[in-house]
């Protein structure tokens, strides 16, 4: 993407922050589909994992090319963990666990992403970004779309707790990105 935004505008805090933590959610996305690719020997599961992951590394540099215009996240390294695990764990469950866990990830990035658009629209200086940002939403949203058809069997109770934490954990994570 040809980066359109003026360099001598300056972005209101607010809105670094919410770039900080879409750039630190889309570090996060990348290592889920490392972690995915790490541990699961599942044909099925690991050409759904290199399909995403070339999505994910794709929104991870829209956002870098506008770091300059915001300061990434200082605990990096932890989103870059956190994502791992997040992806390593329920692909040495199997692949049900995989596909719920993308689709909880995906129904809550849809969520934050259109939360993101809905606020850079009251800044008309900056609402070119809501292209990208539209963008991004729209592949998180297949995403989802595409691992809940791929699940097979219902989640089971210890499921359904893992489930609960990642959502929780996303929530978490945005709110730790924006500010630190």
């Amino acid at each position: 993407m040809q980066n359109e935004v003026s360099y001598s505008q300056t972005m209101p805090n607010e809105l670094k922050m919410e770039l900080r933590s879409s750039h630190a959610g889309e570090m996060g996305a990348v290592f889920i589909y490392i972690g995915i690719l790490s541990a699961s020997c599942d044909p099925h599961v690991r050409a759904f994992a290199r399909e995403h992951l070339r999505t994910e590394y794709h929104h991870l540099c829209l956002f870098e090319e506008l770091i300059h215009l915001y300061r990434g996240s200082l605990v990096l390294p932890l989103w870059v963990i956190a994502g791992f695990l997040t992806g390593f764990l329920p692909a040495l469950l199997g692949r049900d666990w995989v596909f719920r866990t993308i689709e909880t990830v995906e129904t809550f990035v849809e969520a934050h992403y259109q939360s993101q658009i809905n606020r850079f629209e009251d800044f008309p200086n900056w609402t070119h970004l809501i292209t990208m940002l539209s963008q991004c939403r729209e592949d998180e949203m297949a995403h989802r779309d595409d691992a809940g058809a791929r699940v097979r069997e219902p989640a089971s109770r210890l499921c359904q707790i893992w489930l609960a934490m990642v959502a929780r954990g996303s929530a978490v994570a945005v709110s730790i990105a924006k500010r630190i």
